[in-house]
């Protein structure tokens, strides 16, 4: 099956103003339709100019820049214009015209009959849950995000595929601005549009973007996802561009149980007697044992107090078996389970795989581990107790479960 066509590819692209001043130089980039593409860098990186020239706003001095295959020179610069919607900072609302005029400047300009160009204005105004009766008003009768909301929609209005925006938050407050990076990207996403937007904000690049661009002085230095660009920055001029705190969060935020769960713990069938479940405590230092069946599957577990008191009219672990336990999947990320493990107070939670059979246990000790190796980074000492724990059985380190789980608080639950 061919790979499918970018909708924008710059090909060796250079931009030079008079004086020889070098914005941009040897830009290579494809964006594919419905990307979200965020372009960011410090002032002067090249970054506004990069995206200007995608309409022609700016002329490239060297290169090529592709748009659906075709070159931009050989498309008429007005016509090029009007495929692609665009969003700048100060919204640029024209103040003597009416909302509705605002959001159909392009569709007219493109002939569309009126009752088109009404239908549309209200499908809109509707999408940014504004009511119908702001198609009359001005710009000056609305607040300031209700005339970016305008603004974001206009550009959506012609049912163009690709939109610029050239940090369009930029001067908005805190609140505000969080609104309406929420709004675009469920439009983005709602509509299948293509987005190239212009920022200096890590945050907002990280919310939304399905596709970072980091740019210093004129060059691309990394082209990667926010994921890619939080575990593996390219350089120390990206690491100081993410910054430290988002890093330090970044590796927790994709390391997984599998990652630092313990091997081979303490466990038996529901088939083995008392005495064998007895011996293999004494064995393994443990005061309880997981139960799985033949095939591993996790079953529950068996405590020594449960042992105590049932070794009498008891024959098999099958009948002392508490089936009520709290697990995590190997593939759940650490942090949505770190929490929930500690604040549970339990000394120790089964791990499953998919079909859930056991496959290790994470420890209060292991999640204390983790987070001194995601604030400070693993060293010769983590590393070599890490070494010691993997020679020994888990068990041998931590008990297999405490009160919190032999009280049966809670049913076997997935994380």
């Amino acid at each position: 099956m061919p790979e499918e066509q970018p909708m924008v590819q710059f090909k060796d692209v250079e931009k030079v103003y008079q004086g020889g001043n070098v914005a941009v130089e040897h830009i290579n980039l494809e964006i594919h339709k419905g990307e979200f593409v965020c372009l960011i860098g410090t002032s002067g990186s090249g970054k506004t100019t990069t995206m200007r020239m995608i309409n022609r706003m700016l002329e490239p001095s060297d290169g090529q820049i592709l748009f659906n295959g075709k070159d931009i020179h050989k498309i008429d610069a007005v016509k090029l214009r009007r495929q692609i919607g665009y969003v700048i900072q100060n919204i640029g609302l024209m103040p003597h015209m009416t909302i509705y005029e605002n959001i159909t400047i392009v569709p007219k300009l493109l002939k569309w009959p009126e009752e088109k160009r009404r239908k549309k204005a209200k499908e809109m105004v509707d999408l940014v849950e504004l009511p119908e009766d702001y198609l009359d008003r001005y710009p000056s009768e609305l607040s300031g995000g209700q005339q970016q909301r305008i603004g974001v929609i206009r550009a959506l209005a012609a049912n163009q595929d690709l939109i610029l925006m050239d940090e369009p938050y930029g001067a908005l407050d805190p609140i505000t601005r969080e609104a309406l990076q929420e709004l675009i990207k469920n439009l983005q996403e709602k509509l299948g549009k293509t987005v190239v937007f212009v920022t200096h904000d890590m945050d907002e690049a990280l919310k939304l973007a399905t596709q970072i661009v980091v740019m210093d002085h004129g060059h691309i230095i990394q082209n990667a996802t926010p994921t890619e660009l939080l575990t593996h920055p390219a350089n120390k001029f990206v690491e100081n561009l993410v910054g430290q705190d988002r890093l330090v969060q970044a590796r927790a935020d994709v390391t997984t149980v599998e990652q630092i769960m313990l091997k081979n713990p303490a466990a038996i069938t529901p088939g083995k007697s008392l005495a064998e479940a007895i011996s293999l405590m004494r064995k393994r230092r443990v005061d309880t044992l997981l139960v799985t069946d033949d095939e591993n599957h996790l079953k529950g577990f068996i405590d020594l107090e449960s042992l105590e008191t049932r070794y009498q009219s008891a024959t098999s672990v099958g009948d002392i078996t508490k089936s009520s336990i709290f697990y995590v999947n190997k593939n759940a990320l650490l942090r949505d389970t770190a929490d929930r493990i500690l604040k549970r107070g339990f000394k120790y939670v089964p791990v499953v795989d998919n079909d859930q059979k056991l496959v290790g246990i994470v420890t209060r000790a292991s999640l204390v581990d983790a987070v001194y190796d995601t604030i400070w980074g693993e060293n010769e000492d983590y590393q070599a107790s890490d070494s010691a724990k993997e020679s020994a059985t888990p068990t041998d380190q931590e008990p297999a479960t405490d009160s919190a789980a032999a009280d049966d608080r809670e049913a076997p639950k997935e994380v």
